[in-house]
């Protein structure tokens, strides 16, 4: 999954790509590079971020998904707003990927009569806004597991079949590195829930701590991170650099099934 940011203040890219045209002709050399799926958010989620309109989200996303809704990948569209799932569902749109799992008041009932759309539920322990403040849990795994399978239940009651459905650990959101590593050395048990599972790693701050690069110095890491939690069940990774982390995962898939 190829992400495509097209705001001001992202955490990695922000501001690279806020042109319609920087984010579409961004998007085309994701597509090129071998992204299987392009996902594309028009307010940042990084922490401390700022909340933005609907109206401003929706002439940020919707401009570059009609310009990229014909090619042969499915869209995602990054978003928490009910009424951005809704337009961008209009538009064309193959999955609503909600860092809040659906949780705003509407974003079941926007999503749930659309039987062709895919979902994805996040976890994040808080808002962006306040979410690295003191995070805290007794035993990661199992919260965050038992939220996500409390969101699967939720989407199921609304008429969302299971089969729709993604789930993803929120790696970052509201998270300490300790709470990070824990998911991804467990990432397998999420697999139970009966779902593909999302991991979102790309370039993120746990990666920085452990190596002192920068977030623009982050590639290695990132493509370290992305094989990982493949090897632990993984079946989707939301990557910024889509080459890099193809040709590693290429290498990864060569070699299953050999002794």
């Amino acid at each position: 999954m190829g992400i495509i940011n097209v705001t001001p203040d992202s955490f990695s890219d922000g501001g690279f790509f806020l042109s319609t045209q920087q984010a579409i002709a961004h998007a085309r050399s994701l597509i090129d590079e071998g992204a299987d799926i392009l996902d594309i958010g028009g307010e940042s989620t990084r922490p401390g971020s700022q909340i933005v309109s609907a109206d401003e989200e929706l002439s940020r996303v919707i401009p570059v998904l009609e310009a990229l809704v014909d090619t042969a990948i499915p869209i995602s569209i990054d978003t928490s707003k009910p009424e951005v799932m809704k337009h961008a569902i209009e538009a064309g749109a193959s999955m609503i990927n909600d860092v809040n799992a659906l949780r705003n008041t509407g974003a079941l009932e926007a999503v749930a009569p659309h039987k062709h759309v895919q979902i994805c539920l996040m976890h994040m322990q808080g808002t962006p806004q306040n979410m690295q403040a003191n995070p805290y849990y007794i035993d990661i795994v199992s919260e965050v597991k038992d939220y996500l399978q409390q969101r699967i239940q939720a989407a199921n009651t609304a008429g969302i079949a299971l089969s729709r459905l993604v789930i993803d650990p929120g790696f970052g959101f509201g998270k300490t590195l300790q709470h990070n590593l824990s998911l991804l050395n467990h990432l397998n048990e999420f697999t139970t829930l009966g779902t593909p599972v999302l991991a979102g790693l790309s370039r993120k701050s746990m990666l920085g701590v452990i190596t002192g690069n920068n977030v623009d110095q982050r590639l290695h890491e990132s493509v370290a991170a992305a094989l990982l939690a493949v090897a632990k069940g993984a079946k989707i990774v939301r990557v910024h650099d889509v080459k890099a982390s193809k040709a590693a995962l290429a290498i990864h898939n060569a070699l299953r099934g050999y002794d």
